[in-house]
């Protein structure tokens, strides 16, 4: 995923944006996703409280970050390490059985998630705190700035009737929330909220072009009719 590798999504101005730390969600209409996590070990560290070894010039233990992000509700499928501005960084990719349940997992317990439906939308919200007793550990000087970046992405399945983002939608449908580092290590509140279509663009795109097929088999059936009726 090019996200992965340049380390963040992209800008309004259409270069790549930098992100500390990632939750990037591919949104399914029956409330599973795949979910990427994308972060640098010391930025996991300071905002779990966790403990995994963040040196520059460590070795990445794929397993040991397997067996953090592995959960009921959540089964990982591709761990990556990769490095940049002189720290390592791992993209942990996970699906999800069910995003109104992702909350009751250690990785995700800062958020509160419901996803409804509510006649012919569905509304996703996602409520993020801060974590679970507070665990924000000091990892010490890393070479951050103090203008390092949180986000939390989301590729929308449907067509998006409203959001509460600061941007525009991005290509591919997509969402993003971002914030300070800082204040994520503060738990500061961010408030996520999209309603979307009850139909995915997938499903409309293939009825569209079903009735194309139809239509263009009922031409192609009546020219024959008409070939026929005038050799007749």
């Amino acid at each position: 995923m090019a996200a992965v590798a340049c380390g963040g999504g992209r800008s309004g101005s259409g270069l790549f944006k930098q992100y500390e730390y990632e939750e990037e969600m591919y949104l399914s209409l029956d409330g599973t996703a795949t979910l990427y996590v994308n972060t640098s070990i010391a930025a996991l560290n300071a905002l779990r409280g966790t403990s995994f070894d963040a040196t520059p010039n460590g070795r990445t233990d794929r397993e040991v970050f397997r067996a953090y992000f592995t959960t009921p509700q959540t089964h990982v499928t591709r761990v990556s390490p990769y490095r940049r501005s002189g720290r390592r960084f791992v993209s942990v990719r996970m699906d999800v059985d069910d995003i109104r349940r992702l909350g009751e997992t250690a990785p995700f317990a800062w958020s509160k998630y419901t996803f409804t439906r509510a006649g012919d939308t569905f509304v996703y919200t996602q409520a993020v705190g801060a974590a679970p007793g507070n665990n924000v550990k000091d990892v010490g000087a890393v070479g951050w700035t103090g203008r390092d970046l949180a986000a939390f992405r989301m590729h929308v399945p449907s067509k998006i009737r409203f959001h509460n983002t600061k941007a525009d939608v991005g290509r591919g449908n997509i969402l993003a929330w971002e914030q300070l580092l800082t204040d994520r290590m503060r738990g500061v509140p961010l408030s996520l909220e999209a309603r979307m279509d009850a139909q995915s663009i997938l499903y409309r795109a293939l009825i569209l072009f079903g009735s194309m097929a139809a239509l263009v088999a009922f031409a192609f059936a009546l020219v024959i009719w008409w070939v026929r009726r005038k050799g007749t």
